[in-house]
């Protein structure tokens, strides 16, 4: 895909870089702090002089600050390690053409000076592990209408191999799915595969997804799934740490793989293989000290041995079902999975097509999605959106061959 040179900023006055339609009311605070437009320019130009993640500059800018950091990159009145990482870039003088780019797609620049930036540490530069990781952002490129503080609040990513298999995707999805449900926000990198399925279930539950690109926010990136990107950026998030019309390269793949693990409160990799990226997301988790699950595949698969090498090293659990993923994430697992046995349904005693798919559930073995539509005679879309439900309502159990029938507690 060929990206072009961001456009000229318009004259513009100093809100020009961020407009009021980036998000609505309802989901930002009337009175949210933002930084100032010099801070913002200044982090702007930094994130495009700067190859993610520069621990030199993170660091200079944390001790002096962003406006007086750009300044001395600009006459290279730096350390040499700091020039090392901003030397090549440095007379890149695009910031007010970055900010104006991604305004003109309906986004912005969110800065650790804004409300909207997490709440909860990223990758804070005092965390060893985190410095290990790669560290904090200087800024983050976001586009979609919700407020990033609120929607990394309670985050699960879903991750997994781009050369997935049917059922990797279908789990992806079905999880994703089930996530969207309870609330929780799923992560994930838009690439082929279970990225791409988890997205798509997240989407299809009506919920929160954020897609984490190796490229530039204003990207489609991979090609084919401009539509699902489009889709995200009006109903969640696209976030980078990437400037406007930077094109993704082989390393910026395992930079966002950190920025993935940090947005979420713990990780699920659906498939992996014994080499495969997700792995490396999975590495980072551990680093942040937080959960890190799999799902079990076939012991057939390559698509799962990256997984099941995971289990065994005893580097991560194994989930099989939406109530042991909000358990493991214990943030918020408290309050949504610990009971799931007596937590009342929100369908009530199953009713209508509910009833059909809960009656046509195996007592003694799983059914498939598709088993259960034919028995019940529900669409196999409704009964994909019902299976959840009644899981998260005690009703339902998923095993590896299906689901399975549970008398009410």
């Amino acid at each position: 895909m060929t990206t072009t040179e961001p456009p000229e900023p318009p004259p513009a006055t100093p809100k020009a870089e961020t407009p009021k339609a980036e998000t609505p009311a309802a989901e930002t605070p009337a009175a949210a702090v933002r930084a100032s437009d010099t801070v913002r320019l200044a982090r702007a130009y930094l994130s495009r002089v700067a190859e993610p993640y520069p621990g030199a500059l993170a660091a200079f800018v944390a001790k002096v600050g962003p406006v007086e950091a750009a300044a001395r990159v600009r006459s290279g009145e730096i350390s040499p390690t700091v020039a090392s990482q901003t030397s090549a870039r440095r007379a890149e003088e695009r910031a007010e053409a970055d900010l104006a780019a991604i305004a003109k797609l309906g986004g912005r620049l969110v800065v650790p000076e804004d409300e909207e930036w997490p709440r909860w540490p990223l990758l804070a530069l005092e965390n060893i592990a985190a410095r290990r990781c790669g560290g904090e952002p200087l800024a983050l490129w976001v586009r979609g209408p919700h407020f990033l503080a609120d929607v990394v609040d309670k985050a699960v990513a879903v991750v997994g191999s781009r050369a997935s298999t049917a059922y990797g995707e279908h789990v992806a999805a079905e999880f994703a799915y089930g996530l969207a449900l309870t609330g929780t926000t799923v992560v994930s990198g838009a690439a082929y595969g279970i990225d791409g399925a988890a997205h798509r279930g997240a989407l299809h539950a009506g919920g929160m997804t954020i897609a984490v690109l190796a490229c530039g926010a204003d990207t489609a990136y991979p090609g084919g799934h401009q539509g699902l990107l489009a889709k995200i950026a009006l109903e969640g998030l696209i976030v980078s740490e990437y400037p406007p019309g930077v094109m993704p390269a082989r390393h910026r793949f395992l930079t966002r793989n950190r920025l993935i693990a940090a947005l979420s409160g713990g990780t699920v990799v659906v498939e992996a293989g014994r080499r495969s990226g997700a792995k490396n997301t999975a590495a980072i988790t551990l680093a942040l000290g937080r959960p890190l699950m799999v799902v079990p595949g076939p012991v057939t698969s390559a698509s799962s041995a990256g997984c099941h090498e995971l289990l065994r090293d005893g580097r991560a659990v194994s989930v099989t079902s939406i109530a042991e993923i909000v358990e493991s994430t214990g943030r918020f697992g408290d309050d949504l999975a610990t009971k799931p046995a007596e937590k009342d349904s929100d369908l009530g005693a199953p009713q209508g097509e509910a009833m059909r798919v809960y009656e046509a559930l195996g007592k003694r073995c799983g059914l498939s999605a598709e088993v259960v539509s034919v028995e019940s005679g529900v669409p196999l879309e409704r009964v994909r959106a019902l299976l959840p439900e009644l899981e998260l309502a005690g009703l339902a159990l998923r095993l590896d061959e299906g689901w399975q029938k549970l008398e009410p507690g």
